[in-house]
């Protein structure tokens, strides 16, 4: 039985999360300029971990479970631009964020950076 992402759950365990996790995540450190596509807000932030599903970004002030995004990623092999949505929020440290329907040419950037980068650790 898969495990369902549920509203009253107490449990933010890294098993439970990376068994959700579509892709697998990789230790990938870059800025990203966050935009909140209902009030056109940006925050900065720095992502830790990416697969080509999503990533994972280190910011202080994190924005609510659900909103959607664009994120912009750059790093010293290029920027990529994709709309995003935030699935969990870690307070005071983070968010996972799910890619949606990224365009193929900025896939095809990603996967570029993904090649050879080794895999994240759980702790």
């Amino acid at each position: 039985m898969p495990l369902q992402n549920s509203p009253d759950s107490t449990g933010n365990s890294t098993t439970a999360q990376s068994e959700r996790r579509k892709a697998t995540r990789y230790t990938f450190i870059a800025t990203t300029v966050l935009t909140d596509t209902s009030s056109s807000t940006k925050l900065s932030g720095r992502i830790t971990e990416i697969s080509r599903s999503g990533c994972y970004v280190d910011i202080l002030n994190a924005l609510p479970v659900g909103t959607h995004l664009e994120l912009q990623i750059s790093c010293d092999q290029g920027v990529v631009k994709l709309k995003a949505k935030i699935l969990y929020v870690h307070a005071g440290i983070g968010m996972g964020v799910v890619f949606l329907d990224p365009p193929a040419d900025q896939l095809e950037i990603l996967d570029k950076w993904l090649v050879g980068l080794p895999p994240a650790t759980s702790i």
